[in-house]
């Protein structure tokens, strides 16, 4: 069944209270039937298509929308809130990203160093040679490294009913970077494109090697903390989902399998994503954050040109190019977003936002087998 909600609920705004008054958002501004209903209409032809359930915000100026559909618990039928936090998945890059732009505009590295230079021997090995990639080609996904998301092993035991029995396994980002040496390169480094979560674990520890603090707190102290972003979190190990959420759901294979059965896979050790994927946000910290990149405040504007500098990706739908951390999407009414999509076991998130930062938009599905969410960006920003 679907769920329309014409304001945020009373589990929203319990769990709102908890917040800084930069999260609340007004009843009149939460009218989900005025301003947006293309995009309601998308995250209901989610719900119908499988997800459980929608949640996501969207924000212009000063005005919020928030919107749901849906279920956020399928055992008590309780609905999704537009306040609910959520695994974002591989949005962490984009964080990522911006705190080694961060280092590179204070002189502490250069995009252009070799990945040896910071990880000396770490990528060595069945063709893989850190001393021919650099900082640059792991942001941009054109380091050629195999992505160990794409390892057998790997794959059976987090997205086949094996994970149920590992789900709690903890994983350092070495050993996460020696299951892709076990891998020849998808090509030499420079001379293609393949997205790959690898690339992310190294970047994550180059953080740590130039800062000398792990890339949870340099996310914190750099970008979380100056923007305010309360609901904004990096476990490490920890395998809850703070409060207020919704749980999440997977079908646990590897080919589609929609009738199969539900599986809530809420609690999981983020170990095994760490600075490919681990953070934790809700849709209204994600829309602050790329509003404040996009809008200048994160970067220096020639390091935010470097981050926007894209290379073409090919058959991905309204993604036509990849920047450092950074995806370029265009809508088919000519509209141009920038952000990024995150996905993770029971979770399925994107945000958006436009060039000078002022129209943003984040949602997420709390169910990784079904549902169009690039229909929803489709609907935001071409809405007639």
């Amino acid at each position: 069944m679907v769920v329309r909600t014409a304001r945020i609920g009373a589990v929203g705004l319990v769990a709102a209270a908890a917040l800084t008054a930069a999260s609340f958002i007004s009843p009149a501004a939460a009218d989900n039937g005025v301003g947006h209903p293309r995009t309601q209409e998308a995250m209901d032809a989610a719900v119908q298509a499988g997800v459980p359930g929608v949640a996501g915000q969207a924000k212009e100026g000063y005005s919020v929308w928030a919107g749901t559909s849906g279920v956020g618990d399928l055992r008590t039928g309780a609905p999704r809130s537009a306040v609910d936090r959520y695994r974002i998945g591989s949005m962490t890059k984009t964080f990522v990203a911006t705190v080694l732009l961060q280092l590179e505009a204070e002189g502490s590295l250069d995009l252009d160093d070799k990945v040896d230079t910071w990880l000396p021997g770490v990528v060595r090995g069945n063709g893989n040679d850190g001393r021919l990639i650099s900082v640059r080609q792991l942001l941009n996904h054109t380091s050629g490294i195999f992505g160990y998301t794409a390892d057998p092993e790997f794959l059976e035991k987090g997205f086949t009913e094996k994970f149920l029995e590992h789900r709690y396994d903890t994983y350092t980002p070495r050993q996460l970077v020696d299951i892709a040496l076990r891998h020849e390169p998808l090509f030499a480094p420079g001379a293609g494109w393949s997205y790959s979560n690898t690339n992310y674990t190294l970047a994550g520890m180059i953080i740590e090697k130039v800062s000398g603090r792990p890339y949870e707190d340099e996310i914190k102290r750099r970008i979380v903390s100056p923007l305010g972003l309360y609901a904004t979190s990096v476990p490490r190990t920890n395998s809850s989902l703070p409060e207020p959420s919704s749980r999440a759901y997977s079908k646990l294979s590897l080919a589609p399998r929609p009738n199969g059965p539900t599986h809530d896979v809420t609690e999981l050790n983020p170990s095994a994503a760490g600075s490919a994927g681990a953070m934790i946000s809700d849709s209204g910290d994600l829309n602050r954050f790329y509003s404040a990149l996009l809008g200048g405040k994160l970067l220096p504007a020639e390091q935010l040109k470097e981050m926007k500098t894209t290379v073409p990706v090919a058959g991905a739908g309204l993604i036509t190019g990849y920047g450092l951390g950074l995806m370029n999407f265009e809508p088919s009414c000519g509209a141009s977003v920038w952000g990024h999509g995150g996905n993770i076991q029971g979770s399925a998130s994107q945000a958006v936002t436009t060039p000078d930062g002022k129209h943003a938009l984040a949602f997420n599905f709390n169910g990784d087998w079904a549902g169009d969410s690039q229909a929803v960006i489709e609907a935001e920003y071409c809405p007639k």
